[in-house]
């Protein structure tokens, strides 16, 4: 999948329409003018601290179980903390389920409930497979070993790795050390044809697989390299087999990873393909991407409890490595930074051409806990027109169709003078996501402001599903084909919505916000 414009490319994303709306110049804001909580409505975070990976949920007692990495510091070593939710939307806290030891951090790996015993633990025990690094050495990444007998809520680890990095224990040159300190995040998936458990590790330039009957003994297969290097390495891996529309079955291989240097996303690359036993086998070798934004990173799936072999749950940190590491508003406002994205169910449908392609969803249970829900008008606009509606956390669902403009979108955290919005819109054969005239002074995520995604450029009509927090945009278009999800600084009085167009006219109809909280 590609496309011929950048998508760090600015282009005429603010577009005329959205520039009439300014009334003043935009003035420098700091984070400490906020006066009131910014912490996010219907997304999950951490209580206090640093948030970072997820994990993958597992399902025990009627919830999953869902950990996350946490740390006391902004990007410091910690360990895994815990939450629980019924419905993807609502989370209960439990505090550090795997915590953190003087130079031995947990990072991300994977959990299963093993209800076969295969590991001798107890039928049901939960067993989590985590990187860390040996003894403090990075280039002794090793797979570690913890179980749990109470449902996910207490775990206790094996003292010595289960998968070694031989790699490291034998990296002398420069280059062995740099492969061997990129050895990590191990996801496991049972293989029900062939009865045993499969492990895919993350590494520097492939997917590293292993094989296990019991969760312990580990045997290397073969290795998945993708023919482009220029994507990146491969982080917080996915493997997981699932069945079609059409009734037939895959295999799905994911990965975040970093391909900004080719203009492609920093988020969740996949592709289909078959699980041999000792490889995975792709369809095609160009990845696909379940999201265009800047900030869908370490992603993690998960079959939906009551539908396990059509549909997946999916959650993502809403950061991006390339400026993870700073402090942000809700540092100061409410003693915490960082966020999950809302849940998404994913299904995987056949496409033209025979390619299969996950498509995503919001989660139900999210529309159950919208606390008012507005209709207005269809409108016709030519320029700009705001909307008679304000609020800081909502959902706004609507179809935009024109003819001859050339930039039609929709603004939202607008400031009262309209100085500050951040804008979603078509513009050639892009959809975009433009956050740089809501950036911070201090908190700039330039040159990362602007992200965009492939589409028609014939196209003359979208639907669109913007779910607005108050600190991220996430951006559904059309049937769940493309997703934008982007963190963004809001302040305060950032919470007008209007709507421009470049070249010409458009109309703007169904046009409904669900409000969750109070409107203002």
């Amino acid at each position: 999948m590609t496309h011929d414009l950048s998508r760090r490319t600015v282009l005429q994303g603010a577009g005329i329409g959205a520039l009439a709306l300014f009334m003043t110049s935009a003035a420098p804001v700091v984070a400490a003018q906020a006066q009131t909580s910014l912490r996010s409505v219907f997304h999950m975070t951490p209580p206090t601290g640093w948030l970072c990976d997820p994990q993958r949920p597992v399902y025990t007692g009627g919830a999953y179980q869902l950990y996350y990495l946490h740390s006391g510091q902004n990007n410091g070593p910690g360990g895994w903390d815990h939450a629980t939710t019924g419905d993807g939307v609502s989370f209960t806290h439990h505090g550090t389920v795997m915590p953190l030891e003087p130079d031995f951090p947990v990072w991300s790996g994977s959990a299963v409930v093993d209800s076969a015993n295969t590991a001798g633990f107890g039928a049901g025990a939960v067993v989590a497979l985590a990187t860390q690094p040996t003894d403090g050495v990075r280039k002794y990444q090793e797979q570690y070993l913890y179980w749990s007998t109470d449902g996910g809520f207490t775990f206790t680890r094996l003292a010595d790795p289960v998968i070694v990095n031989t790699d490291g224990r034998s990296a002398v040159t420069p280059a062995e050390i740099e492969n061997a300190e990129w050895f990590r995040d191990p996801k496991i998936h049972w293989d029900a044809a062939r009865n045993e458990w499969v492990c895919v590790i993350g590494r520097a330039r492939y997917a590293a697989f292993y094989t296990s009957p019991n969760l312990r003994d580990w045997t290397l297969q073969l290795n998945f390299d993708y023919p482009n290097h220029a994507l990146g390495g491969i982080e917080c891996p996915d493997l997981f087999q699932m069945r079609a529309g059409d009734g037939t079955w895959h295999w799905v291989l994911g990965a975040s990873m970093d391909a900004y240097s080719i203009g492609l996303p920093m988020t969740y690359a996949y592709w289909t393909g078959t699980w041999t036993g000792t490889q995975f086998v792709a369809d095609d070798l160009t990845p696909q991407w379940l999201d265009w934004g800047w900030d869908w990173y370490a992603a993690v799936t998960w079959p939906r409890a009551d539908a396990p072999d059509d549909r997946r749950l999916a959650i993502a940190w809403m950061n991006n490595w390339k400026y993870a590491a700073r402090d942000v508003p809700t540092d100061a406002s409410d003693g915490y930074n960082g966020q999950n994205s809302i849940v998404r169910e994913l299904r995987l449908e056949a496409q033209p051409g025979g390619r299969y392609s996950l498509l995503s969803s919001p989660i139900d249970a999210l529309s159950g806990y919208a606390t008012a829900t507005t209709s207005l008008p269809d409108r016709t606009v030519s320029g700009s027109s705001v909307l008679p509606w304000s609020g800081r956390a909502y959902e706004l669902e609507l179809d935009v169709s024109w003819t001859s403009a050339t930039n039609v979108g929709v603004s939202v955290g607008r400031s009262s003078d309209g100085s500050r919005h951040t804008n979603i819109g078509k513009y050639g054969a892009e959809v975009y996501v433009d956050r740089s005239p809501s950036d911070l002074a201090g908190f700039s995520l330039l040159p990362y402001s602007r992200a965009a995604a492939p589409i028609d450029a014939d196209a003359r009509s979208m639907h669109l599903r913007i779910f607005v927090d108050t600190q991220s945009v996430e951006v559904f278009v059309n049937a769940g084909h493309t997703v934008l999800s982007q963190q963004v600084h809001f302040i305060d009085g950032d919470t007008g919505i209007s709507f421009y167009t470049d070249g010409g006219p458009a109309e703007f109809t169904g046009i409904t916000i669900r409000a969750f909280g109070t409107p203002i």
